[in-house]
């Protein structure tokens, strides 16, 4: 385990009665700064984890029921292969948060770079700031809630779940989407190929105020605009450069 003790102490974003794992980052091996939070997971602890210095592969393949707050900002890939675990990192992250992520939690309370949540096929990525480029590129389902703007090309060839922007998008949103659901509330700098804007239904708007509602986010005066694949892509002739050259 880490030099750092462990100390007991009550954590409102952790456990709150339940033994609080410190563990430092600074410039050891990676490897045995994972080593020490699997320990501490499988011992049930919730987990501190300081000095981050915005390393990469922190927090990676993390348990069901580990409860981890990252005190700093982080580098690529953290919370990746998450299975279960609640994440919240202080301040911002890089690039491919929560890639691949299978379930779970993951809440940044500053900015998310490239590639947020691609590949996920559930859980809850939360980013209280902007999202960078390609957020939920390739994501199978599961949540991704963005209050600030979503970077150009979000949501590209994303085949389900929902991605949900309250600050708007930037370019190529939605870009080759499949069945997956961009919904921005806020400006849109331009759809991608294939990307179309439709009305939605009450039910669904009702769907999407479920997902928010736990964080606190719902806002009946917001002007949805819900993008979906308009399914040219799906059964093109190769003859017709049109509509899949462009991609």
């Amino acid at each position: 385990m880490s030099d750092t003790p462990a100390t007991t102490s009550s954590t409102a974003d952790l456990h709150s009665d339940s033994t609080e794992t410190l563990i430092e980052v600074g410039q050891r091996p990676i490897r045995e700064v994972h080593a020490d939070i699997q320990a501490a997971a499988q011992a049930g602890h919730a987990i501190v984890v300081r000095d981050t210095l915005s390393r990469h592969n922190l927090g990676v393949g993390l348990p069901p029921n580990c409860r981890i707050r990252f005190e700093g900002s982080v580098g690529y890939y953290c919370g990746g292969l998450n299975t279960g675990a609640t994440i919240q990192i202080d301040r911002n992250a890089g690039w491919g948060l929560g890639e691949s992520m299978s379930t779970g939690h993951i809440t940044v309370n500053g900015y998310a770079g490239m590639s947020a949540g691609a590949t996920m096929s559930a859980g809850t990525i939360h980013i209280k700031g902007d999202a960078g480029p390609r957020c939920g590129v390739g994501m199978k389902g599961g949540h991704i809630i963005v209050e600030g703007k979503l970077g150009y090309q979000s949501g590209f060839m994303s085949h389900g779940g929902k991605i949900i922007a309250l600050g708007g998008a930037g370019e190529s949103c939605a870009d080759a989407l499949w069945e997956g659901e961009v919904w921005v509330a806020g400006d849109i700098g331009n759809l991608g190929v294939d990307a179309v804007i439709t009305e939605p239904t009450a039910e669904q708007v009702a769907e999407v105020d479920a997902i928010l509602a736990p964080l606190g986010l719902v806002d009946s005066a917001r002007n949805w605009r819900r993008i979906v694949a308009g399914q040219r892509l799906w059964y093109f002739e190769s003859r017709d450069a049109n509509a899949w050259l462009m991609i």
